[in-house]
């Protein structure tokens, strides 16, 4: 990264926020910038402040004066969700949905301003350019890191990996059928966990299994459907083999399925190769090994 590098980026800023009219009072309705945004993501369904939060990237603070300011102009209720009231929930109200629908109509004409004046093969690249930065970001914005196997986020991708899994296998799944990664085989020392969140929720996970100077075995390598081609699985893996190596690995090697073609050519891209089979996992057809470069 050079100076020509952050020169670009904050010339793209600024294009942007002139462009979509983000420096006036208010933005495409009588609300500021800050507010319209939290009146959008609420949304007619309501939503959890801790996941307008987490959405957002808000501080709580700044999100409760926000909050409070909508609350003012009689847009939205904060209350306690009626099946847990420890939790405070945000709806719209009559007035909150009529200014929803005004920004939504609003945004739909400010989108098509921006490609009206550009020619067809322009407009296509403008397009395509946006649908780039949007993942790109978004890339930026997923956070991995080492969490507990029975932690809330981590039991809810572990149940969705598992009905993949038999969703996708011509016999289906049973996870008691297969060999044993229970919570205790995943929590230091005996392995450890790794899960990725996307605005503050689960979107993929891995694990590992250590077993002393034998090869660790890479285990519960999953992707959300929704967060997929974003390079997760490849960004867990290569955070699962760092992990191996830091705790003194040379070896890793995993087992997969047929079906998961997806995941085969990943793995084989990546410096696996296919070796002969290591257990006697019943629902595996594959099994890979790849050599670790030290940490230096």
């Amino acid at each position: 990264m050079d100076d020509t590098d952050i020169a670009v980026v904050r010339a793209f800023n600024r294009t942007v926020t002139q462009r979509t009219g983000v420096l006036g009072e208010s933005y495409l309705s009588q609300l500021p910038l800050g507010e319209a945004r939290v009146l959008w993501e609420t949304g007619d369904r309501g939503c959890d402040v801790r996941t307008l939060r987490a959405r957002l990237g808000l501080d709580s603070g700044y999100l409760s004066r926000l909050l409070r300011s909508l609350e003012g102009k009689g847009l939205v209720r904060v209350a306690g969700r009626q099946d847990d009231r420890r939790v405070r929930h945000v709806s719209l109200t009559k007035a909150g949905r009529l200014q929803h629908g005004q920004l939504d109509r609003r945004s739909d004409a400010l989108a098509k301003s921006m490609l009206d004046g550009l020619p067809a093969d322009s407009r296509d690249r403008l397009v395509a350019s946006m649908r780039d930065v949007t993942r790109l970001l978004t890339i930026g914005a997923v956070d991995v890191a080492v969490v507990d196997p029975e932690a809330g986020d981590a039991r809810w991708c572990l149940t969705e990996y598992f009905a993949e899994l038999d969703r996708r296998f011509g016999s289906g799944f049973d996870p008691a059928a297969s060999l044993p990664a229970d919570a205790a085989d995943l929590r230091a020392p005996a392995g450890l966990f790794v899960l990725a969140r996307l605005h503050g929720q689960p979107v993929a996970c891995g694990a590992l299994k250590f077993h002393g100077p034998a090869p660790t075995e890479l285990k519960r390598m999953w992707v959300a459907p929704e967060a997929r081609g974003l390079g997760l699985g490849r960004r867990i893996l290569a955070e699962l083999e760092q992990q191996a190596a830091a705790h003194g690995s040379t070896v890793v090697r995993l087992e997969t399925n047929r079906s998961l073609a997806e995941a085969i050519a990943m793995y084989r891209t990546a410096g696996y190769r296919e070796v002969a089979p290591f257990n006697d996992e019943r629902y595996a057809d594959h099994w890979f090994e790849k050599q670790l470069t030290p940490p230096v």
